[in-house]
């Protein structure tokens, strides 16, 4: 193995922490990959890298050759790439939040793969905070106001949203007029996942934006079972206008104060900061934010008054 392919795969072990997980993701034996990090350290003539039976972690001399090298790494990827003719090329691994991606992402994938043969896209659906380092994750889509991080975050779009009932949930509790009828109902609660503190509901009024914290007899994290309760009648709940289209048109939710709509939500792209962007993640990112600028054209919601 080269140089080139060394640092390589040094970057990725140290990535993902584990020799294993390295050599899958280049497709080599992992007995190559710990031999090839040996060899390295041999000719360095310095420990890279701290071994125990659970994980792998780089030692001081490791971290600094690592940054080194994701430098190089990046720099020969962004020469090769400006050659007239090169394609973006490779395997881009994406986490998205699944409902957001199906809606927005997916029904383009066709004309993608089609200007972008030699890109090959492995995407996991989720809402957990992810370690894209570490985890080897070249970006993830996220949706609302996320925690701070050193993440770089370009965002995509906004998303418009509403707040939402069952019919079932209206003839017990009846149809809120005002934000002051609001003490006598009740929501399905979403929790965070990074601290599982309920999210309150917003909406527009006269004096800004206003935080109302409805009691909650059932709770999530997941955007799917949120809106099945919802169907059910446990409850009022704010989402995107656009997931709530089909329930709208076939009865089964009903709008629910559309004079106090709650503040649209943003929707970003987060990747790993410190390091230019290789080709594939350049043009995924910028194909995702025309996507997502082609595809948000759902009804906005009333403004407040």
């Amino acid at each position: 193995m080269d140089r080139f392919d060394a640092m390589r795969t040094f970057a990725r072990v140290v990535e993902r922490r584990s020799f294993t997980l390295a050599a899958q993701d280049f497709g080599l034996p992992r007995s190559t990959a710990t031999q090839t990090i040996q060899q390295l350290e041999t000719r360095l003539g310095v420990r890279l890298l701290q071994r125990t039976t659970r994980s792998v972690s780089p030692t001081l001399d490791g971290e600094a050759y690592y940054r080194r090298c994701l430098a190089i790494i990046d720099d020969i990827e962004d020469a090769e790439g400006a050659f007239a003719g090169a394609r973006p090329r490779g395997s881009l691994r994406i986490e998205v939040q699944g409902t957001i991606a199906r809606h927005f992402l997916l029904p383009g994938l066709p004309e993608f793969f089609a200007q972008f043969p030699d890109i090959e896209i492995a995407m996991s659906e989720g809402d957990r905070w992810v370690d894209l380092v570490r985890e080897g994750v070249d970006c993830v889509l996220r949706f609302g106001q996320l925690p701070d991080s050193d993440m770089t975050m370009r965002r995509v779009g906004m998303l418009q949203r509403c707040t939402y009932a069952a019919p079932s949930y209206i003839e017990r509790f009846g149809m809120p007029k005002t934000l002051e009828e609001l003490k006598n109902h009740r929501m399905v609660g979403q929790r965070r996942w990074t601290t599982g503190e309920m999210v309150p509901l917003e909406f527009a009024a006269e004096d800004g934006v206003r935080s109302i914290s409805l009691p909650a007899t059932f709770s999530v994290t997941g955007p799917e079972s949120y809106i099945a309760a919802v169907r059910l009648g446990l409850g009022l709940n704010q989402m995107p206008c656009f997931h709530a289209a089909a329930d709208l048109k076939n009865g089964t939710l009903v709008a629910v104060l559309p004079q106090h709509p709650p503040p649209p939500a943003p929707v970003a792209l987060l990747y790993p900061p410190n390091r230019q962007l290789s080709p594939r993640v350049r043009v995924f990112l910028d194909w995702a934010a025309a996507e997502f600028a082609k595809r948000n054209t759902d009804v906005t919601p009333p403004a407040f008054g």
